[in-house]
């Protein structure tokens, strides 16, 4: 069995201006305009409604995991689960902790580490959900964790969880997200620039993989970025990163934006006169992300107050689930914010219980907001042409970061191999048999386009992501021979959109 402790350190790069001096600033995304699409949309249609804005916590001073000394308090997670594992070990390593945050006033993350159920030495994958500002516990439960919250509140064994094929480690991250807290609204993160981890020496020789989903699609590369200038500065441990996945993420705004249009067009959302009219918004929406480009800050505002016009007008004629088109209302994980405030669940993971569970931070979104609008595509050639593997994958039925814009700025991406990337052939993801998902790869880049599924792949489709994430580590997620389609993918199995 392993050690019972994971070491984590997180780089923090501490953005200098206080949430409370943006706070005048900025429009509250969680009012009742549509222009707040991003954020509202993840409490409204994810049915999660926290009671607090952020987690700040003055911590008792007879706090054991506020007033440690030791930079990481961790334990062993206890929580009964039913069914069988599958595992080929009798003692699974679940752990559960915090790990305190230097150069902060008093930041702590909190994070689950759930050893694989294969071998300890499968790679190590690390998963962050976006937001920003929500909880990783939603893909832990609800998507690829190794168990699965049922309705009455119990846990059952997920088959599909991706502990199969790897170690994996859920952050609760930015700081005020989920369990992870301060004492101080100042270490509210403007920004992702920085934050990792480095994890336990028994684990530094493993592949190490990170992916995420949704404003994963900001975070990821800026982490993937990070380590690999770390490991090129050999800054502390070198971690032997080999790849990252994006789900359905939002990476480079100027291009998914104006794919909104095409997109809601071939699904139906809208008519011809509809997309001409809104189209009009366009040519701005693209000069305001350029202005904003990777470092603006008013600018980004502005852009993402136009830009979302494009969102706004779809969905006033489409009044549609964001995250599915084939569903009237959308998810309902409130289930899991009544389960992690549970005394017992709580105690179990270590956590203190006055320490309330913010599923989704409505300050850390505001503080991040001049983010959202940044083009996080620009750092990935120089991670390409090291070698390091991109996997993008999008759920066929997501609007809000829909495929259709995720093929296009990685089509568009500049590259040493974008031409044959470009020229790649466009094969079939196979599952059981059938076609699963549309398939285009060159060299160390990935794209995916998954069958019936929606924002959340791991959950709509279970069995594919795992296999999806087994054969890419594997590096088997790819076109066999010279079968596959040139034709666009826009144009392929085109009679399977909704009407």
């Amino acid at each position: 069995m392993v050690r019972p402790f994971i070491y984590l350190f997180l780089l923090v790069l501490i953005s200098q201006r206080p949430v409370s001096s943006a706070r005048s600033q900025l429009h509250d995304p969680f009012s009742t305009s549509l222009h707040s699409i991003t954020g509202n949309e993840l409490i409204t249609q994810l049915n999660l409604h926290p009671k607090l804005d952020v987690n700040i916590f003055k911590a008792n001073i007879s706090d054991s995991v506020s007033t440690a000394a030791s930079r990481i308090v961790e334990k062993q997670l206890r929580l009964p689960i039913l069914g069988h594992s599958g595992a080929s070990i009798q003692d699974l390593s679940h752990l559960a902790g915090y790990v305190r945050i230097k150069h902060t006033v008093g930041a702590r993350m909190f994070y689950y580490f759930f050893e694989s159920r294969n071998r300890k030495d499968d790679p190590v994958v690390i998963w962050l959900t976006g937001g920003p500002g929500c909880s990783s516990a939603v893909a832990l439960f609800y998507e690829n964790g190794p168990f699965h919250l049922t309705n009455n509140l119990s846990l059952v064994w997920n088959d599909y969880g991706w502990d199969k094929v790897s170690n994996i480690l859920y952050i609760d991250q930015p700081t005020g997200t989920g369990f992870s807290y301060s004492s101080s609204e100042k270490d509210i993160r403007h920004d992702e620039k920085g934050e990792f981890f480095k994890v336990h020496p028994d684990y530094v020789k493993n592949d190490l993989y990170i992916t995420g989903e949704s404003y994963g699609g900001h975070y990821i590369p800026a982490f993937a970025a990070r380590i690999s200038q770390g490991n090129k500065n050999k800054d502390g441990i070198h971690l032997n990163l080999k790849g990252f996945a994006i789900g359905n993420g939002l990476t480079e705004p100027g291009i998914q934006f104006k794919a909104n249009t095409d997109f809601a067009l071939q699904y139906h959302l809208i008519n011809r006169q509809d997309y001409n009219k809104i189209n009009q918004i366009v040519p701005e929406c693209e000069k305001a992300v350029k202005a904003c480009g990777t470092n603006g800050k008013a600018s980004c505002l502005d852009a993402l107050d136009i830009c979302q016009k494009i969102q706004e007008e779809i969905l006033s004629i489409s009044h549609i689930c964001v995250y599915d088109l084939r569903r009237q209302s959308c998810y309902n994980f409130s289930g899991m914010v009544e389960f992690l405030s549970m005394p017992s669940v709580k105690k179990a993971l270590g956590v203190p219980q006055d320490i309330e569970f913010v599923s989704c931070s409505r300050m850390v979104y505001r503080a991040m907001k001049e983010d959202i609008m940044k083009n996080l595509e620009v750092g990935l050639p120089a991670l390409l042409e090291e070698g390091i593997k991109m996997l993008v994958y999008a759920g066929e039925y997501d609007f809000i970061c829909n495929w259709l814009g995720n093929f296009r700025w990685v089509n568009a991406m500049k590259w040493s191999g974008q031409p044959d990337f470009e020229a790649s052939t466009l094969g079939q993801f196979i599952v059981d048999g059938k076609e699963a998902g549309l398939l285009k790869n060159h060299g160390p880049l990935t794209f995916l386009e998954v069958h019936d599924a929606g924002h959340m792949v791991p959950m709509d489709q279970p069995k594919a992501s795992l296999q999806m994430l087994k054969m890419w580590i594997e590096g088997k997620l790819t076109v066999p021979g010279k079968e596959g389609s040139n034709a666009p993918i826009g144009l392929i199995n085109i009679q399977k959109r909704p009407a």
